[in-house]
C-alpha cells in the first residue's frame, strides 16, 4: 500500500493534459516559437552529445568481405615449392602454402606453422615444434613428415630445385609428428630465412613424380588462400585462378572474400587489362609505364629491390681494367644520377658499392664538384697516367717493353641483355666515357643468349648486369674467387684472399652486429680494388587498388614477397565499440 500511495502522490504533483495545453495556450506567437527552437536545439544537443560518446568508444575494424583481381605475367606451371620459378608460380605459392617461419611486411621472420623453435650454443642445431590444430586444405593434418617430405625432393638432385642451393649440407632428422631437427655442418647466420620454405603435403605427391602430379597446377597447401576454380583456355592454358580464404589458416582466416589471379603473356597485355578494368592490381611495371598510369591517376607504389646493377670488368679478357686510373675515371665519368633520372625515371637510387643500399648504413660519395669540373679531373688524371688522345680523339697509350714500344687504345665493349632500361644504360655509360676519350662498343644479346654465350664461358670486357642479394650470404656467390667459373657468378673474375676470408666469416658469423662488422669490411676492399663500376639499384613497381587496406611492404627481395601477408588485407570495414575489437 505504501509504494501505490507513493506513486499516486507522484502522479498528483505532475501536470495534466489539460494544465499543458493550458499552458501552451498562455504563450504569444513569439513565446511559442522561442519555446520549439529551444526544444529543437535541446534535442540536437542530446544527439549530438550522444554521438560524441558513442565515436569515442568507437573504432574502426576489418570486415570479411569484398574481392580484389589481380594481373601476374606468365602462365602457372609449377605450383609447387620445389619447382616454382617464374612469378606466376611464386605468386600462387605465396598465397597457398605455408612454411615453419614466414617473412612479414617489414621483413621480420615470424613463426607460421611452428609454435616455437630452439638453437643449440654452438649455432649447428635447430629444432622446430610445430602448433596444435594445423591443416592442409584438404582437411589432412600437417606434420613433421610432410616437412621431410619437401626438404628431401628439394635435396634431390635428379629435380634440380631451384631451392637446392640453401639446402645443401643441412640435414632434416623427424623426431616425432610435432618435431623436426635440422643439423647444419658449420653455423649458417641466415638459416632460419631458409624455414619460410614453403610445405607440400606429402600425401599428394609421394606416389607420382613431381614434375608430372597434377597438384602442379591444381595446389593445395596450408597458406591463406586454397584454389576454388581453375579457368582455362580450350588450348588447355590456364587464364585465371579463384581464390577464397583458407578458413583453417593458422595465422587467422583472411578478410578478402575473394582474390582472382590472371595471366598474361607480357607486360602490354598487362597493362590493358588494368586499364579495361579486368584487374585491379598489377606489378613489376616498367618506369615509362607506371609513369603514364600515374597520369591516368593510379595509385602507384615502389619500393627498393636489392639488385645490384654494375660495369663488372674482365680482367683476363681485358688487361685495360688492371689500370686503376682507367677503372676511376669510369666510374667518376659516368652521370649515375642522369641514369636512374632519365632510365629509371627516378624508380631507383644511385649506389657507389657491392652491397644493397637497405642492408649497410648510408653512405655518401657526394662531391660539390660541376659535372664540367669533374670531368677536368678525370682527364688530368688519365693524362698524369700516360693516356693521350691521338688525331681521332680517342685516348691510347706508349708503353715500352723489351726496347720496343707499343700503343695501347682505350677500347673496349659492354655486353648486356637487350632489356630497353640496360640497352639504354649502355648507351648512356658509352656517350659519358666517350667525351672523355675512350672509345666503347656496346653490344647487346638476348637474355638467354646472353647468359649461355657470353656470361658462362666469361666472354666479354664489360658485362652490364644485375646482382639479385636476396641474402647477404649471396655476396659469397658473386664475389668470392671460388665462384669465378661457371657455375659460379663471380662474372668480375676478382680474386682476393682477404675477401675470400672475409665472405667465409661472414657466412658462419651469428652475432649481427661482428657479421655487419665484416660486410663492411668486404666493401672497403671491393671499394680499394675496384672490380665494377656500380651504378643503381632499381625499384619494384606496383600499383595499388585505392579499395585494398592494410598492404604493407617495407621489405621486399623477389616480386612475390607483396603477397605474404594477403591474409591482413581487406576492402571492407565496420565500426564496432572498443570492448568488441579484437
Amino acid at each position: 500500500m505504501q509504494g501505490t500511495e507513493r506513486l499516486n502522490m507522484f502522479n498528483s504533483k505532475l501536470p495534466s493534459k489539460k494544465e499543458i495545453n493550458l499552458a501552451f495556450a498562455s504563450f504569444s506567437k513569439k513565446e511559442g516559437i522561442l519555446f520549439w527552437v529551444f526544444v529543437i536545439i535541446f534535442f540536437l544537443s542530446t544527439l549530438l552529445i550522444l554521438e560524441g560518446i558513442n565515436r569515442y568508444f568507437m573504432v574502426t575494424v576489418p570486415m570479411k568481405g569484398g574481392s580484389t583481381s589481380l594481373g601476374i605475367v606468365g602462365v602457372p606451371r609449377f605450383v609447387n615449392p620445389v619447382l616454382a620459378n617464374s612469378q606466376a608460380d611464386l605468386g600462387l605459392v605465396a598465397l597457398i602454402y605455408s612454411g615453419l617461419m614466414r617473412k612479414s611486411g617489414s621483413g621480420a621472420l615470424i613463426p607460421d606453422l611452428a609454435s616455437e623453435y630452439s638453437k643449440s650454443e654452438n649455432g649447428l642445431i635447430y629444432t622446430f615444434t610445430l602448433k596444435d590444430n594445423i591443416y592442409f586444405q584438404d582437411g589432412k593434418p600437417v606434420t613433421a613428415n610432410d616437412i621431410m617430405f619437401t626438404i628431401n625432393k628439394i635435396k634431390d638432385g635428379i629435380i634440380e630445385s631451384p631451392q637446392k642451393v640453401n639446402w645443401e649440407g643441412i640435414t632434416a632428422l623427424m623426431i616425432d609428428e610435432k618435431k623436426i631437427q635440422f643439423t647444419l655442418k658449420q653455423p649458417y647466420a641466415y638459416f632460419l630465412e631458409n624455414t619460410t620454405l614453403p610445405i607440400m603435403p606429402a600425401h599428394l605427391w609421394e606416389n607420382s613424380p613431381i614434375e608430372l602430379n597434377e597438384r602442379n597446377t591444381n595446389p593445395i597447401g596450408s597458406g591463406p588462400y586454397m584454389i576454388k576454380t581453375v579457368n582455362k583456355q580450350s588450348s588447355g592454358i590456364i587464364d585465371s585462378y579463384e581464390l577464397v580464404p583458407f578458413k583453417k589458416f593458422i595465422l587467422g582466416e583472411p578478410y578478402i572474400k575473394n582474390i582472382n589471379l590472371h595471366f598474361y603473356q607480357n607486360e602490354d597485355d598487362l597493362i590493358k587489362a588494368l586499364l579495361e578494368k579486368k584487374v585491379a592490381e598489377i606489378s613489376s611495371i616498367a618506369p615509362q609505364n607506371a609513369e603514364n598510369l600515374k597520369e591516368k591517376n593510379y595509385q602507384i607504389e615502389s619500393s627498393v629491390l636489392p639488385r645490384i646493377f654494375g660495369l663488372f670488368f674482365n680482367q683476363n679478357a681485358n688487361q685495360l681494367f688492371t689500370d686503376k686510373a682507367v677503372v676511376s675515371a669510369i666510374n667518376q665519368a659516368i652521370d649515375k644520377e642522369k641514369i636512374v633520372r632519365d632510365v629509371l625515371l627516378g624508380y631507383g637510387v644511385v649506389i657507389d658499392g657491392p652491397i644493397p643500399p637497405s642492408a649497410l648504413p648510408e653512405r655518401t660519395n657526394a662531391t660539390d664538384d660541376s659535372r664540367e669540373e669533374i670531368l677536368l679531373k678525370i682527364q688530368a688524371d688519365l693524362s698524369k697516367a700516360g693516356w693521350k688522345k691521338n688525331a681521332e680523339g680517342f685516348l691510347e697509350k706508349t708503353t715500352t717493353q723489351n726496347k720496343k714500344k707499343t700503343v695501347i687504345p682505350l677500347q673496349f665493349s659492354i655486353s648486356t641483355g637487350n632489356t630497353p632500361e640496360l640497352a639504354k644504360t649502355a648507351l648512356m655509360i658509352k656517350d659519358d666515357l666517350e667525351t672523355l676519350g675512350m672509345k666503347v662498343d656496346v653490344k647487346t644479346f638476348e637474355v638467354g643468349n646472353l647468359n649461355q654465350s657470353v656470361i658462362r664461358p666469361r666472354k666479354y670486357d664489360v658485362l652490364l648486369f644485375g646482382q639479385i642479394i636476396n641474402r647477404k650470404s649471396d655476396l659469397f656467390a658473386f664475389w668470392h674467387s671460388g665462384q669465378r667459373k661457371d657455375p659460379g657468378l663471380n662474372v668480375a673474375m676478382y680474386t682476393n684472399a682477404k675477401v675470400d676470408k672475409i665472405l667465409e666469416e661472414a657466412f658462419v658469423t651469428l652475432d649481427e652486429g661482428e657479421r655487419m662488422k665484416k660486410y663492411a669490411q668486404f666493401e672497403e676492399e671491393i671499394e680499394r680494388d675496384m672490380p665494377a663500376v656500380f651504378l643503381f639499384s632499381p625499384n619494384f613497381i606496383y600499383t595499388v587498388s585505392k579499395n585494398l587496406k592494410n598492404f604493407k611492404m617495407d621489405h621486399i627481395t623477389t616480386p612475390a614477397d607483396r603477397l605474404l601477408n594477403a591474409h591482413l588485407w581487406y576492402i571492407q570495414t565496420e565500426n564496432v565499440w572498443k570492448i568488441f575489437a579484437k
